[in-house]
């Protein structure tokens, strides 16, 4: 296994990095409601000299700067094969529009399925570059995230469309 973590900082704080070989495993929030287990991680690396780590860097800095609407690092999603399914969903909502878990529960076959969908939603390992922040309340309201609300509310205001910007009172 050639597992490995680093720490990185963020517009959304210091962000526990996580890869095994070639791919990104995880991107873990400070407080993360399912933080990864120590022995899960691998040794602590310098991640300016790991070049995976360094691209994942600049491809976070430079969407948190409003330069990138989607990511190109390698990703590796370990999970059951449901989540595996919604975890494929989640990469197909685009940048600047959300979705409902009850619209992702249908998409999969069975509308009934929402509560399991958001269970899967927030058990996502590599937060923001698998947008699950982009799935909402039946209602349009911002429930769960593994980052916290605040950091939900912020990633969706930066992917905001510009014409609902100018259109907003406040």
């Amino acid at each position: 296994m050639t597992a490995r973590h680093s720490r990185i900082e963020t517009g959304l704080g210091t962000l526990t990095i996580v890869a095994d070989e070639d791919a990104l495993t995880g991107l873990y929030f400070p407080g993360h409601w399912y933080p990864p287990k120590p022995e899960a991680i691998g040794p602590y690396v310098d991640a300016a000299g790991d070049p995976l780590f360094t691209r994942a860097a600049a491809e976070l800095a430079d969407y948190l700067a409003g330069r990138r609407t989607s990511f190109d690092v390698p990703v590796a999603l370990h999970g059951d094969d449901f989540q595996q399914r919604v975890w494929a969903l989640l990469r197909e909502i685009p940048h600047g529009e959300t979705t409902t878990y009850g619209a992702l529960a249908a998409r999969l076959g069975n509308p009934a399925l929402a509560q399991r969908v958001g269970q899967a939603v927030g058990r996502n390992p590599v937060s923001v570059i698998v947008p699950c922040h982009r799935v909402v309340g039946s209602d349009g309201s911002l429930t769960g995230f593994a980052g916290g609300l605040e950091r939900k509310h912020f990633l969706l205001e930066l992917e905001e469309p510009a014409e609902v910007k100018e259109g907003r009172l406040f």
